[in-house]
């Protein structure tokens, strides 16, 4: 076992003493390229029903598609499990020692539940205008890799704000775009059933992940 592993869980043990039970501090792998299990260590997994060895979520996922070069810690935002907790969310990338690799993710999940409901009922004391809520939705956690797949699909959907079977031709590219920027293709099959679930075969599918992939390059100079 790595010392860069050991030392992590050194650091979880603590953040979860320093900052109680509302507090989860998940460790993932990325040294073998596991995705089914990537969940290398977990302190407080009651908040979000995770245990050693589940699967990766959304930012995983995206670690192993960018370019670690480009990547910067994601602090502060939200996301929710699938019991509608919300939680204040950071991850932080731990690179090898060469830097030219991620190594490690180490996330900090504090369930702020409760905040937000007192926070709510502060604010309809003290507000005197209607304020339009323009904060986007949290990222949901997952357990695995189904459920992240699922995840993703429900989200390039939205992203559309149509039906599948009401998207043209232009808007499936630009929902498997999204899919594609996701990392979902890193997951074993996901391009069966992203296929099945667009209405397109694999071929059509694969061509408009190239469409994707020429534009970028065409805009990246």
């Amino acid at each position: 076992m790595s010392y860069t592993l050991e030392l992590l869980k050194q650091l979880a043990d603590g953040l979860a003493r320093q900052f109680g039970p509302d507090c989860e501090i998940v460790i993932h792998d990325l040294t073998h390229q596991d995705l089914e299990h990537s969940v290398a260590y977990i302190k407080n997994g009651h908040i979000s029903n995770r245990r050693a060895g589940d699967g990766p979520s959304k930012v995983v996922l995206e670690t192993m598609h960018k370019d670690p070069a480009s990547l910067t810690d994601h602090l502060g935002y939200l996301t929710r499990t699938s019991e509608g907790k919300i939680l204040k969310s950071s991850t932080m990338y731990i690179r090898n020692a060469e830097g030219t690799a991620i190594d490690y993710l180490l996330s900090i999940n504090y369930d702020i539940t409760g905040l937000l409901t007192v926070d709510r009922s502060i604010k309809a004391l003290i507000d005197t205008e209607p304020q339009e809520d323009v904060k986007k939705q949290p990222e949901q956690i997952v357990h695995n890799v189904n459920d992240l797949l699922d995840s993703l699909i429900e989200q390039s959907v939205a992203l559309i704000g149509k039906p599948v079977a009401l998207m043209n031709k232009e808007e499936k590219v630009t929902a498997i775009q999204f899919l594609n920027d996701a990392g979902a293709f890193l997951i074993t099959k996901s391009g069966d059933k992203v296929s099945k679930y667009f209405g397109i075969s694999k071929f059509t599918l694969y061509s408009y992940i190239d469409v994707n992939s020429r534009k970028s390059s065409s805009q990246g100079g």
